[in-house]
């Protein structure tokens, strides 16, 4: 049951992703493109996206048991490092260079084109590479 709820819900994530337009890379740009044509509607939907997240979160903390009777499990605030830091600053360069983030890059594969699939590639690549790292990282310390 919880495969086809995650299946559901991801669907959902995908196709609202795509109704606001956000699988399409010149629509991130323009909302990074502040000295130039900028388009402010990225804005609105991580605006939304937060006000629900912020309800969502809100009432999630107060449940002890998720809508499908799972212990509720939300994550502890942790404090910024520079692993924090350094991560946000490769991302948020990804996504200025290539107009994609994870999310939108995986609805946009079903567009068939070849730049969706090449970021996703790169995506996954950089994935394996960090958890090599990290297993080398705590074979190290351990």
């Amino acid at each position: 049951m919880h495969i086809v709820i995650s299946l559901i819900v991801g669907l959902v994530f995908g196709i609202g992703l795509i109704l606001a337009g956000m699988t399409d890379p010149s629509k991130v740009l323009g909302f990074l493109d502040l000295a130039g044509a900028w388009d402010p509607s990225l804005g609105f939907v991580m605006g939304g996206a937060i006000l629900v997240g912020a309800i969502a979160f809100a009432a999630a903390g107060r449940r002890e048991r998720s809508l499908l009777g799972q212990p509720m499990r939300l994550p502890a605030p942790a404090r910024i490092d520079r692993r924090l830091v350094l991560g946000s600053l490769a991302f948020g360069a990804g996504w200025g260079l290539a107009g994609y983030c994870p999310g939108p890059a995986l609805a946009s594969l079903a567009s068939g084109g070849a730049k969706p699939l090449i970021f996703s590639a790169a995506m996954l690549a950089g994935m394996a590479i960090f958890g090599l790292l990290e297993r080398l990282r705590g074979a190290r310390a351990g």
